[in-house]
């Protein structure tokens, strides 16, 4: 399945205020992402299937590219904090707002090829 989205929506480029690079090799990629309360992200990407591994978890709304909330944590069962690690697909344009009082961190593996 062909990568539709452009290369300027990747996580590290399009939303860099909340991503960083810990580690890039042929095999894998691993970012970190922190939002802290009250911030949102820039719409990005994630390309690869990845595993999450949440290290500080608060609730948080995850939208798609045109703004539609997608899932809102505040109105889900289940919490990070229970569950923390977690297996995504790729992921296609979408935002985080971090609507709780602690921050949002999170390690992800992204699995390339």
């Amino acid at each position: 399945m062909a990568w539709e989205w452009p290369d300027e929506l990747d996580a590290l480029v399009a939303a860099r205020e909340h991503h960083s690079l810990l580690l890039e090799n042929e095999r894998v990629r691993v970012l970190e992402t922190l939002i802290p309360p009250g911030e949102t992200t820039a719409v990005h990407t994630h390309r690869w299937a990845n595993v999450q591994y949440v290290l500080s978890s608060t609730d948080f709304i995850r939208r798609d590219g045109e703004g539609a909330v997608l899932l809102d944590t505040r109105a889900a069962s289940g919490h990070a904090e229970t569950h923390p690690t977690h297996w995504s697909q790729p992921l296609p344009p979408h935002s985080i707002e971090n609507v709780g009082e602690r921050e949002l961190r999170v390690i992800m593996v992204e699995l390339k090829g």
